[in-house]
């Protein structure tokens, strides 16, 4: 009876947790994700996590040494935050926060919550124009809009789950899941799937599109860091979608937003003399 009681909680956690915190948007995405961990506690967690790393850099004295590199990358988060209301209406009103930290890596991601990091072997290594950066920064937004890191730390549940269901039979000790350092084990180092990926890049460019950049230059950007990397590729891109797949997939939805960024454009203007009133991530 107490296997059973432990299968059924189980299978009835794993149906409950099915769904998605996310409107399809243009792009129209609508896969059906694995959410078993509740966002506020994923927030905390990712609060918590992102704090250790602006600690360790600020020890280092590697956060936020170039104002203009820490300028620009703001200038752009604030301009897409207002545009992730298309995909979570929450989310404008999030506790954004955007550094950058002196590393030769070229990376950058985004935690649950909107917790952002750039770092500046992206910024001094690709040189990107705003364009681009917007390109890299709203596929790490969408990250964070998708919930990957929540859907990556559900699996993370289930399979605790099933650990469990199978240690009740041996009567072994039950695991934990440490939510704090698993996030930040899940943003650095491991990767996320292809499935993940090509969600990010479609958010990526709605976002850039909303905020009035060409959505085309994430394919000039995804080029450029590809040649960058050569027979070893950045870290940023190693666990992406093949090339190829990648720069047909970002040119299909590059044309579909054209008509959001051209709207954005003919409003660019006004978009230019709010932001001086609009509160930048901190």
């Amino acid at each position: 009876m107490r296997i059973l009681g432990f299968c059924v909680v189980a299978i009835a956690a794993f149906l409950a947790g099915c769904g998605t915190a996310t409107a399809p948007g243009a792009v129209g995405i609508e896969r059906p994700q694995l959410l078993l961990v509740p966002s506020e506690q994923v927030n905390q967690s990712a609060e918590e996590a992102y704090q250790q790393v602006l600690a360790q850099a600020r020890r280092q004295g590697a956060l936020d040494r170039d104002p203009a590199q820490v300028r620009q990358v703001k200038a752009i988060v604030g301009r897409l935050i207002p545009q992730t209301a298309a995909f979570r209406k929450d989310a404008p009103g999030w506790d954004w926060e955007a550094h950058v930290l002196s590393s030769s890596e070229v990376n950058a991601w985004c935690m649950p919550g909107g917790k952002i990091a750039v770092y500046t072997g992206l910024l001094e290594r690709l040189q990107p124009a705003d364009e681009e950066l917007a390109a890299v920064l709203g596929h790490e937004i969408g990250h964070a809009l998708r919930e990957h890191g929540r859907e990556r730390m559900s699996i993370a549940l289930a399979e605790q789950l099933a650990l469990e269901t199978v240690g009740a039979v041996a009567n072994m000790p039950r695991p934990a899941l440490d939510l704090a350092p698993t996030l930040l084990d899940l943003t650095l180092n491991l990767p996320y799937s292809r499935a993940q990926e090509a969600e990010a890049d479609r958010v990526g460019v709605e976002l850039a599109a909303r905020a009035g950049y060409d959505p085309r230059a994430a394919i000039a950007l995804w080029e450029k860091m590809q040649k960058l990397g050569g027979s070893r590729p950045p870290k940023l891109l190693s666990t992406h979608p093949a090339p190829e797949d990648r720069i047909r997939d970002l040119g299909i939805y590059a044309e579909k937003l054209m008509p959001l960024y051209l709207a954005a454009k003919k409003t660019s203007g006004q978009i230019l003399l709010e932001e001086g009133d609009r509160p930048l991530p901190r």
